[in-house]
């Protein structure tokens, strides 16, 4: 077998393997990227932990890029850290991806120019929150730069079986936008789970896996739909099922109240669960910038009435 068929197989490897890692977690730590993936009976690294782009030694071209997501307050170190995500929700068809170091010809850099000559499809860990990533499948390098020490990236289609870069402006759009939606969701749901210590804000539930973020306003809410964490309630499945349903309702003294059309039900320990909220109180957020708008709340609440 070539070397060219085995990069090929190696790199098909890895993206199942990031596919299926993505699948089972909302997001990536260092502790899913550390197991790497199976090649021949062989682990084969994912990412250079201290390095944002990486190439396997057992592989001829670039396998993945990672842009970390500052800790407040830490190191800036390179530019897209701080501009990857306004491009996204600001940008057209394309993001940049700044070099390592200064020299264009150092071999991070070469590694990311033989990507952008042979069109190699690659992995983008990006940064959501410090130490989490989503990881998107496939990336390109579309530009290579060497003045203005940048490469310019754009999305592949994720459902599309082939992996061939977008030919197009309007292909590279679509791809783009759908990447905006996952960063728009991911964000939002870390920021707001984080604020509440992973509990649900109503059951107090402590299992990350099992929380959404709901929206008090929906995001289709130009005004006031905007993804921010007085927006939004850490939920479980089934309280964000019942928010969302309108039977369960917060007013804007945090204050809960079931419908009457669940408490005059009886039907099991999930329906008394539910039920036992009434007139209790929401867990509010470590800090109280954090906390639920009350006038969100008020127009939510208005709703709750009217579908009593």
């Amino acid at each position: 077998m070539s070397s060219s068929d085995t990069d090929i197989l190696m790199r098909l490897a890895a993206f199942e393997r990031v596919r299926l890692l993505s699948r089972m977690h909302d997001h990536l730590t260092q502790k899913e990227l550390r197991s790497g993936f199976e090649f021949n009976n062989h682990r084969v690294p994912l990412v250079n932990p201290q390095r944002g782009i990486f190439k396997p030694r057992s592989m001829h071209y670039l396998l993945s890029i990672r842009t970390v997501f500052p800790r407040p307050g830490g190191r800036v170190w390179y530019d897209d850290q701080r501009e990857v995500h306004r491009q996204i929700f600001e940008g057209d068809d394309a993001i940049d991806y700044a070099f390592m170091g200064n020299d264009p010809n150092a071999a991070d850099n070469q590694w990311l120019r033989a990507a952008y000559e042979n069109r190699i499809p690659v992995i983008y860990f990006l940064g959501i929150a410090p130490g989490r990533y989503q990881a998107i499948v496939p990336v390109y390098v579309a530009d290579w730069d060497a003045k203005a020490l940048k490469a310019r990236i754009v999305f592949g289609d994720q459902d599309q079986q082939e992996l061939v870069a977008p030919q197009d402006v309007q292909a590279r759009r679509y791809a783009l936008r759908t990447v905006k939606q996952r960063l728009h969701q991911a964000s939002f749901r870390e920021a707001v789970i984080s604020a509440y210590r992973g509990r649900c804000s109503l059951s107090g539930l402590p299992e990350k896996r099992l929380l959404d973020a709901a929206h008090i306003i929906p995001d289709a809410n130009e005004q006031l739909g905007q993804p921010v964490v007085p927006n939004g309630l850490p939920l479980s499945k089934i309280h964000h099922a019942a928010f969302d349903a309108y039977l369960i309702g917060i007013d804007p003294d945090y204050r809960v109240h079931v419908s009457d059309r669940l408490l005059e039900q009886h039907d099991g320990k999930m329906l008394e669960a539910l039920k036992l909220l009434d007139g209790g109180k929401v867990h509010l957020p470590r800090r109280s910038e954090d906390n639920p708008d009350r006038d969100r709340l008020a127009l939510r609440f208005e709703l709750f009435n009217k579908a009593a």
